[in-house]
C-alpha cells in the first residue's frame, strides 16, 4: 500500500511540475508573438451594419457602411495593433493589446464622443468574445468576433441586463477586406521582416529590398533595421534545416 500511495504521489508531482512547465511556457510569450494571431487583420477593410432589433424592414432601412485600418504600433519590447474607423457610426478608433497575466485580450474602444470602453476575453480557435461591465447601465456588453476567412470576419455587438439570463444582440457588422478577392490568391507575397505577416510595403536597408505589412511596422523597421534583419535571416535559416 505504502509503495502505491508513494506512486501516486510522484505521479501528481510530475504531473503538477508539467502543468506548471506549461502554464510558464504559454505565460513567457510576448505581446508580439500573441498577436501574431491576428495577423491576417492588418490592412484596409471594410464593413457594413446592420441593427439587430425592430422589425426586418427596419433593419435593412438602418445598415451603415464604415472602414477600418488595422496596423502594428511598437514601444520598445511591447506591441499591440491599432485600429481606426472612417465614418464609424459608434467608434473613432481602438487598440488591441495582449494581457499575459491571464492569457486574454483586451481590446479598447474609442467612441465617437471619446469614451473609452475595455473589453476582455480570449481567442478560441477562430471566435474570439470579449466581455465588460457597465456599472451605470446594470449590464455586461459583449463583442464576439466571428473569423470566417483570411479576408472576412463577422463581429456582433451584445448586452445582458443584470435581472437577465442570455445577451440580447444590438447590431451585427459584416466586415471584408478591401480590393482583395474573398478567397483569391496572395499565399506567395513575401513575408513581413517585422511581424511575420505577409508583406505588402517595400522597404529597403543598403542597397537590399525588404518587406513589411503596415506602416507601423515600417516605422519599426527604419528606426532598428539591423534587428530585424538579423531575426529574419536567423529565421530563414532555421526554415532550411
Amino acid at each position: 500500500m505504502k509503495r502505491v500511495l508513494l506512486s501516486l504521489a510522484v505521479g501528481l508531482l510530475v504531473c503538477g511540475t508539467e502543468i506548471a512547465r506549461s502554464a510558464d511556457k504559454q505565460a513567457a510569450r510576448s505581446s508580439k508573438e500573441a498577436l501574431q494571431a491576428f495577423q491576417d487583420l492588418i490592412g484596409p477593410w471594410k464593413a457594413t451594419g446592420e441593427p439587430q432589433v425592430g422589425t426586418p424592414q427596419e433593419r435593412k432601412r438602418n445598415f451603415w457602411i464604415e472602414k477600418m485600418s488595422w496596423e502594428w504600433q511598437f514601444k520598445g519590447d511591447d506591441a499591440w495593433l491599432k485600429v481606426a474607423f472612417e465614418e464609424g457610426k459608434y467608434f473613432a478608433k481602438g487598440e488591441l493589446r495582449y494581457l499575459p497575466d491571464k492569457d486574454h485580450y483586451q481590446l479598447t474602444l474609442h467612441t465617437l464622443d471619446k469614451e473609452a470602453f475595455s473589453f476582455t476575453g480570449a481567442l478560441k480557435k477562430d471566435q474570439m468574445i470579449l466581455e465588460r461591465s457597465d456599472d451605470k447601465k446594470n449590464e455586461t456588453q459583449r463583442l464576439v468576433f466571428t473569423f470566417l476567412h483570411a479576408n472576412r470576419f463577422l463581429y456582433r455587438y451584445e448586452v445582458k441586463a443584470k435581472d437577465k439570463a442570455d445577451f440580447a444582440p444590438l447590431y451585427k457588422v459584416g466586415v471584408t477586406k478591401t480590393d482583395v478577392p474573398f478567397a483569391g490568391p496572395g499565399d506567395n507575397r513575401p513575408e513581413c521582416v517585422v511581424s511575420g505577416g505577409k508583406g505588402t510595403i517595400a522597404v529597403s536597408h543598403k542597397g537590399k529590398t525588404y518587406y513589411v505589412c503596415c506602416s507601423g511596422c515600417a516605422a519599426e523597421f527604419r528606426d532598428d533595421p539591423e534587428k530585424y534583419i538579423k531575426e529574419y535571416e536567423e529565421k530563414l535559416k532555421k526554415g532550411k534545416k
